[in-house]
């Protein structure tokens, strides 16, 4: 049995328009990001130029209106781009989906004349962005904030720190939760903070166990003035706007991760069906078919999942449980094809000969972000038996 060289995932996409962004993104996959994503990761290089590139070809605005430079895709089929950009890279695919998720506060609740000033530059501009929701001492139960707002005239000062920040220190902007008000989740309030801002620092990047490309890292804000045209929203408006931008990006997230994990499985093809022993492609041993046949059933699952909860939010429809469903799952998911795919491969696996232990230690950060697995289970029950009783 000769070994196979993967093929190209069978995609079922809604329109012409969308068969050739499909197209469009795995010609610049292979041009631009594939060849270099191992070497650039190992050496902690992020890829600006790939996210100029990626603006220039319409592809970082994708699921916003074509009036301020999106693209007026359904999520539908951003997401399957999310997906092609993921296998070749996780910190091209994360990058991206981390961008619209920063894009989407601006979009969905900003005024006619924000959006006309700002939108433009943020989806086709060359611009990229960060969101800011957590801190040092407020992650899941992210109500708690303590980022300060203090209006003053015409104006807001910001002051406190948050963590955690993809693309913190490189961002061109940030849209950032912060407590204008009371305690609790109705005391917060949604920001656009250019990145350029005085009294707006970034620490030095976090070390992570993998993800090296992509920078995380923690914002200090000390007296941030903002003016109040960068108030997105209504006063106190924030954590319900947050919320609403997570349920999409829970979607960027799941996408992200069955990219992630199909590139594993790729790899983990291609070397079983080319290494002999004993006489034979370790690919015909029983055991090991079986391994991949269950890694490519749990994508196609995974990969089913987050297209039905795309939907759901392409036709209007409430999607905030399925959205919860597909991260956890696919999350999940991309953890275990990961680690078997490393598995398969053997000693060889474990090396950095093979990519197959990059994607393994990248699977992980996707089971936390943007809300770790536990806090999905706890989404989904809610939807299910209704809030815990105190």
């Amino acid at each position: 049995m000769p070994d196979r060289a993967p093929q190209p995932v069978e995609r079922q996409l809604p329109t012409e328009e969308s068969r050739d962004l499909i197209t469009l993104v795995r010609d610049i996959v292979q041009r631009e990001i594939a060849p270099r994503a191992a070497e650039e990761e190992d050496a902690g290089h992020f890829p600006r130029e790939v996210f100029s590139l990626l603006s220039e070809s319409g592809l970082l605005g994708l699921p916003y209106d074509s009036e301020y430079g999106g693209g007026d895709q359904p999520y539908e089929v951003y997401l399957q781009v999310l997906e092609e950009l993921a296998a070749a890279r996780l910190t091209v695919g994360l990058g991206v989906s981390v961008h619209t998720l920063s894009c989407h506060a601006l979009a969905g609740y900003g005024t006619k004349e924000q959006q006309a000033e700002h939108l433009p530059a943020m989806l086709g501009g060359g611009l990229l962005g960060a969101y800011c929701l957590s801190e040092p001492a407020s992650g899941s139960d992210a109500a708690s904030l303590r980022t300060k707002a203090v209006r003053g005239g015409d104006s807001w000062v910001i002051t406190g720190t948050k963590s955690w920040i993809t693309h913190g220190g490189i961002a061109d902007f940030y849209t950032v939760m912060a407590r204008s008000g009371g305690e609790g989740a109705r005391g917060i309030t949604a920001y656009l903070v250019p990145g350029d801002t005085p009294g707006l620092n970034a620490a030095a990047p976090e070390k992570k166990m993998g993800m090296k490309g992509s920078p995380t890292a923690q914002l200090n804000f000390d007296g941030v003035r903002v003016p109040d045209s960068r108030r997105i929203g209504e006063e106190g408006q924030g954590f319900a706007i947050a919320l609403s931008a997570l349920d999409s990006g829970r979607l960027g997230i799941a996408a992200c991760a069955i990219g992630l994990a199909q590139a594993a499985l790729d790899e983990a093809v291609s070397y079983a069906t080319g290494r002999q022993q004993f006489g034979r492609p370790i690919a015909d041993f029983q055991g090991l078919r079986f391994m991949l046949a269950d890694m490519a059933t749990r994508i196609e699952a995974g990969r089913a999942l987050y297209l039905a909860a795309a939907r759901l939010r392409d036709a209007g429809r409430p999607f905030s449980r399925q959205a919860a469903m597909a991260k956890l799952f696919c999350t999940d998911t991309a953890m275990s094809v990961t680690t078997d795919a490393v598995q398969v491969l053997g000693g060889y696996g474990y090396t950095l000969d093979f990519p197959v232990e990059r994607y393994m230690r990248e699977a992980k950060v996707l089971q936390i972000v943007e809300g770790t697995n536990q806090i999905q289970r706890m989404v989904i029950a809610r939807h299910l038996a209704g809030p815990e009783t105190r």
